[in-house]
């Protein structure tokens, strides 16, 4: 009889023990999971995406609510993002009157009240009702460190990590304005032609000067795309540039016009810094 007792205390006392271990290990798994859990974050456009996580690093998630190839002036966000977005806890905009932002940003805030937006746009000197602000490196670094400034707002605890990526971030854009000043220093013909009228800050910080085909959004009329021809033969155009989210059959046809072609060069690209080499040596063959 007494050793069927002591059977049974032990028994207890190994359930209690058992269950004391696997309670310690189910906290410190949650806890676990916890620690390692990424900030979430959503981004108006892809290059937005590329500064976030060049400054965020494994630290965030991010959601590109206008994804590749398509365009923020008629973009509508789909289900899927809109429950994406219920638990950001952080949304980065462009802040210059990106028109996907003016006709849904208000939308997305009633969304998720309780995430930090981040304006891009603190501190840049708009242009008008241009919007392209990310098309200048300088600007670039201006949006970059006010990334930084909002995921240090949701996690200070990781300031140091941010500032340290946002350092070398600044370092890559500060060699890709020098290249981009040497590159163009033998360029003689400064007038580029394009059809969307996306790179006014690049044209104004290294001096060019950009001829749009498309105005507001709005096609040119058949006068308007002879007198581009005209303006073309003009100033000795050969390269037309176009863009993948636009209709492209105007730059063709001046293309064709004046005896050259066009050229694809994005706004919109995944790599910025890649893309912003990309367009440089573009502009350099088309204007020589």
């Amino acid at each position: 009889m007494k050793g069927n007792k002591f059977t049974r205390v032990l028994s207890v006392i190994l359930a209690l023990v058992l269950a004391l271990v696997l309670l310690v290990y189910i906290t410190s798994c949650g806890q676990k999971e916890e620690a390692n859990e990424k900030m979430r974050v959503v981004v108006s456009i892809v290059p937005l995406a590329d500064f976030a996580k060049n400054v965020g690093g494994e630290k965030i998630d991010v959601t590109v609510m206008v994804p590749p190839g398509a365009s923020p002036h008629t973009y509508e966000p789909t289900p899927t993002q809109m429950v994406e977005l219920s638990e950001a806890e952080a949304y980065i905009k462009v802040g210059s009157g990106v028109e996907f932002e003016i006709v849904w940003m208000d939308k997305l805030i009633d969304q998720n009240p309780d995430m930090l937006v981040i304006d891009c746009s603190k501190d840049v000197a708009l242009m008008g009702k241009d919007p392209h602000i990310w098309l200048s490196p300088k600007n670039a670094q201006k949006m970059v460190g006010n990334i930084c400034n909002g995921l240090i707002e949701v996690d200070p605890e990781n300031k140091h990590y941010y500032i340290q990526n946002m350092t070398t971030y600044f370092d890559n854009l500060d060699d890709l304005d020098t290249d981009i000043k040497n590159g163009l220093l033998g360029v003689e013909n400064r007038i580029f032609m394009v059809y969307h009228p996306a790179f006014g800050y690049f044209a104004r910080d290294y001096d060019l000067t950009m001829i749009p085909i498309a105005k507001e959004g709005k096609e040119p009329t058949a006068e308007g795309l002879a007198k581009l021809i005209e303006q073309a033969k003009a100033n000795n155009i050969k390269l037309v540039f176009a863009s993948p989210q636009f209709n492209v059959e105007n730059a063709r046809t001046i293309a064709q016009e004046i005896g050259g072609r066009v050229a694809f060069i994005d706004p919109l690209a995944v790599d910025y810094i890649n893309n912003m080499y990309m367009v440089l040596g573009e502009l350099v063959q088309g204007m020589e």
